[in-house]
């Protein structure tokens, strides 16, 4: 199944796509946009775009567990997200994944501006790869 998976900020959101077979997340693109509603419309179009059949939005946990405001807003999203597409939403935890996505940065040496533009969709490989990993071995 296509899947785009999707780490939502207040300011910019990254997406990532997988192939039909759920082997490999690549990076789609990072949304600047602040308005929900606007936002979601240019999601919808991207999920058209890569015919994506699902999505799994990611949740901020905190390290304990719990869920804070911004969990919130993230499950608002994916509900809101769900009743404009028709498809299946998938929260799933994405704790740590933006301090990953900085690593994986650092590796690769890549910096400033180019960095900024592009940790978010790192991010949303992460979530998926996750996601991925998790229904892999769910099935077994």
């Amino acid at each position: 199944m296509i899947l785009l998976s999707v780490d939502y900020g207040d300011v910019r959101t990254g997406l990532a796509v997988c192939d039909k077979n759920e082997i490999l997340a690549s990076p789609v693109c990072v949304i600047k946009d602040s308005e929900r509603d606007s936002l979601i419309g240019r999601i919808l179009a991207v999920a058209e775009e890569r015919r994506a059949e699902a999505f799994v939005v990611g949740l901020p946990k905190n390290m304990d567990g719990t869920e804070g405001f911004r969990a919130q807003a993230c499950r608002e999203f994916a509900r809101e997200l769900a009743c404009r597409s028709g498809k299946e939403v998938s929260l799933y935890d994405e704790r740590l994944t933006t301090v990953c996505a900085h690593q994986a940065l650092n590796m690769t040496d890549t910096r400033g501006k180019k960095r900024k533009a592009i940790v978010d969709a790192v991010s949303a490989v992460m979530i998926l790869e996750d996601y991925m990993a998790h229904r892999r071995s769910a099935a077994k």
